[in-house]
């Protein structure tokens, strides 16, 4: 993948080249430049929603919300060990409140936890339900809305829960019926 990245970074200097040889390099710059300012601007959404996580940490509060998700969790991912499923509850919770980052060291615990059990079936779900994300609140997609200069970038509030709802249940449907023809 790398590869075809850099071939297609450099077919494209090539041809940026051959068509403006004096705006390559502004451009380049520019681009940089503007590269930079996103980065930054999402690295201080990261930590806020990270710090805010860890506060519900420290609080016990995302375990209080990890185990109200308990019952769900435990007939969605067909298993009964509670170390597995508060990871798993944890990373579900914090994907739904969309706090960017927080939700991928419990899920990987989680999996790895699923795996040594022999739960393929949890670590597979899991996967899924990572990768479609449910989200209330999607926050980086805000945060790159206001620095972009967005007027209001909160309206993609319903657009994005309806569209991850969906391909959650979705994904989840799938492992369920292509779990059942194996």
């Amino acid at each position: 993948m790398n590869g075809i990245f850099a071939l297609i970074f450099i077919l494209s200097c090539a041809l940026f080249l051959f068509t403006d040889p004096n705006g390559f390099l502004s451009a380049m710059l520019s681009g940089g430049e503007k590269a930079v300012a996103l980065t930054l601007s999402l690295l201080a959404v990261y930590c806020v929603w990270l710090g805010f996580f860890k506060v519900l940490e420290k609080s016990g509060l995302a375990a209080s919300l990890s185990r109200a998700t308990m019952p769900a969790t435990r007939r969605l991912f067909r298993s009964s060990d509670q170390e597995a499923l508060t990871l798993a509850g944890g990373n579900l919770v914090a994907n739904f409140l969309g706090l960017p980052g927080a939700p991928t060291p419990l899920g990987i615990r989680a999996v790895r936890k699923f795996s040594d059990a022999g739960n393929d079936f949890a670590a597979e779900m899991l996967f899924v339900l990572n990768a479609t994300s449910l989200q209330l609140l999607p926050t980086t997609v805000i945060a790159l809305r206001l620095s972009a200069g967005s007027s209001s970038p909160a309206d993609i509030f319903l657009p994005t829960l309806l569209a991850t709802l969906f391909t959650t249940l979705l994904g989840a449907g799938l492992v369920f019926l292509l779990r059942r023809r194996k």
